[in-house]
């Protein structure tokens, strides 16, 4: 018979009861199943931190800080399981909450094109930066903050959210949604994508130091380039090309352009616009010449003497501001004064450029002006090096050959009387008349090498040989050409007329005069007037043909005059001549 307490009669009395035992067992079960979690739970946290500092390796290896940010996002997907994750960047010099950059893993290119523009920092995603603290939502479409997903997003609903500080600046902030299984994230996740956020604020100020590091080698390299081609004698024109070349490129540009005075001696006081020199990139070809006003743009009061600064988008001139960004205005500064400005232009899709990118922009822009000065000094001292080589050819031409032909002359003279026949006088005649037109050329080539551009004579005498060449090169005719008075004084137009008209001239004594000579005259004085003389058969009474006259004649202008007519000697005299005074206002 059993008793009260459920002993039995036969049981020894220092046996535990049976309730007791089974009791024991559960419990110790429980014990040690607890010990089997705890130490799955070490072992599970051991693995996640070789995860994290493996992780941190990761993140903390590279210099590069694109490659840098996106190696952030995939290893914070990895650490906690999440499906999607990305990595805002804040816009720098500004106090909004605007992302400058949004680097995302886990969605596919084809749905990112049909989600359309990135975001920029609204709802929760801004959240971050009104309050740089964790968040942890099981689901964000709850939250207050929250403003929905644009058309075509993937559905997200569990959140983590974790600030990345740079140097006590928040750089931007880390984003992770849809943990693996539906779960929510934890507060280990939370505690492990915190030390991965601090690690990567670590990288990225390492990939940013390097990065600027980098980007003043480059910029030093483009002062070089710039200093080398001054130095080895390069044109003004070429150290213009060369700074915006390496201003577009060192900022990331679309274009990029320099604007100095129309006249580099004009006081910057009294300087009322500014004509751009060179561009650089799209839309370079539009810029060039066009003029900016000094007085009310930003431009112009950066060449005042504003400092490098940031202009409204519509203050670059032919440039669609819809297509491009803001231009940023740096001052060329030589010494005391500014000389011009140079400005880039990024698209409109890219960020501005940073305070740093400011500050080496307006550092180059300034090495930049000297190097212009320098050039356009070594330019003027090459001018005045041919201008006193002129005046010593001129001199030598003066001093020694006038005087030697002069007396060449004089002996061919007193030979004249003692000659015996005709012929002989004749041809010593002749020659005399050949050694004064001979002098009188040389005192011509004199003049023009002390003109103040006697550089347009050599060019006009050129140009008009060049045509005589090409349009007796087929035939016997012989042929002479003559310039006598200031050339300078002609204008690059007049240079036109002149070269139509002796072609079209020496087109008609080719194919109809049937001469075998011919001669250009030019002469400056009060009118400018070309003559040429050919020995054919002169005009015939009822000219057939008259549209190659009337060309010629329509190039007069007002106030000139043309003529066509036989020559007293036999020929033709073709006449065109037009005032020096419309000449030097054309």
């Amino acid at each position: 018979m059993t008793g009260m307490h459920g002993r039995s009669p036969d049981s020894d009395p220092g046996d535990p009861p049976p309730v007791i035992g089974t009791l024991a067992q559960s419990r110790l079960r429980e014990l040690l199943g607890e010990v089997q979690d705890r130490i799955a739970e070490i072992v599970g946290v051991r693995d996640q931190m070789d995860r994290l500092i493996e992780a941190m390796l990761v993140v903390t290896a590279g210099l590069d800080l694109d490659n840098t940010l996106r190696s952030i996002v995939h290893t914070a997907i990895e650490l906690v399981d999440a499906r999607y994750g990305a990595l805002g960047v804040r816009e720098t010099d500004t106090d909004s909450h605007r992302l400058s950059e949004f680097v995302y893993e886990g969605i596919d290119d084809r749905t990112r094109v049909l989600i359309g523009d990135l975001p920029r920092g609204h709802g929760v995603l801004g959240l971050l930066f009104e309050q740089p603290k964790p968040i942890r939502l099981a689901d964000m479409s709850t939250h207050p903050s929250s403003v929905g997903f644009p058309a075509h997003h993937p559905p997200m609903r569990t959140f983590l959210g974790v600030p990345v500080q740079v140097r006590d600046e928040i750089f931007g902030n880390l984003y992770l949604t849809e943990k693996a299984g539906g779960q929510e994230f934890t507060e280990d996740d939370e505690v492990v994508v915190q030390a991965l956020a601090a690690a990567a604020g670590i990288a990225i100020a390492n990939a940013r130091l390097y990065e600027q590091s980098r980007t003043r080698q480059q910029w030093l390299q483009a002062t070089q380039d710039v200093a080398t081609i001054v130095l080895a004698g390069g044109e003004p024109a070429e150290v213009l090309e060369l700074i915006t070349a390496r201003a577009l490129t060192l900022t990331q540009s679309a274009c990029a352009f320099l604007a100095l005075p129309e006249d580099p001696d004009t006081p910057a006081a009294e300087v009322d616009e500014l004509v751009v020199v060179s561009a650089a990139g799209a839309d370079a070809e539009q810029i060039v010449h066009t003029r900016i006003p000094v007085h009310g743009s930003r431009v112009g009061a950066v060449f005042r003497d504003e400092p490098t600064t940031t202009a409204e988008p519509s203050s670059a001139p032919g440039l669609d501001p819809a297509k491009y960004g803001a231009p940023v205005v740096a001052p060329l500064r030589a010494g005391q004064s500014v000389i011009g400005v140079l400005t880039t232009v990024r698209p409109a899709e890219m960020p501005a450029l940073d305070a740093a990118g400011h500050s080496m922009m307006s550092g180059f822009a300034d090495q930049a002006a000297l190097a212009l000065e320098l050039a356009n000094t070594q330019r003027r001292m090459r001018e005045l090096d041919v201008v006193s080589e002129r005046d010593r050819i001129a001199r030598d031409l003066h001093d020694h050959v006038i005087q030697r032909l002069f007396a060449v002359g004089l002996s061919l003279q007193g030979t004249v009387a003692r000659a015996r026949t005709p012929e002989i006088k004749a041809r010593l005649t002749d020659t005399i008349n050949d050694v004064q037109t001979i002098v009188q050329d040389i005192r011509h080539s004199i003049f023009d090498l002390h003109s103040s551009t006697a550089a347009e004579a050599p060019v006009l005498r050129k140009r008009l040989h060049a045509v005589v060449a090409e349009m007796t090169a087929d035939t016997d005719l012989r042929t002479s050409v003559r310039l006598a008075g200031p050339v300078s004084v002609l204008s690059p137009a007049m240079f036109d007329d002149l070269e139509a008209v002796l072609r079209e001239a020496l087109s008609n004594v080719v194919r109809h005069a049937g001469a075998t000579a011919v001669s250009v005259k030019l002469t400056i004085a009060d009118d400018v007037t070309l003559e040429i003389t050919d020995n054919g058969i002169g005009l015939p009474e009822q000219p057939t043909r008259r549209s190659g006259l009337a060309n010629m004649a329509a190039r007069t202008r007002e106030g000139g005059s043309f003529t066509a007519e036989k020559d007293s000697a036999g020929g033709t005299v073709i006449r065109w001549s037009v005032p020096l005074p419309a000449v030097s206002t054309n």
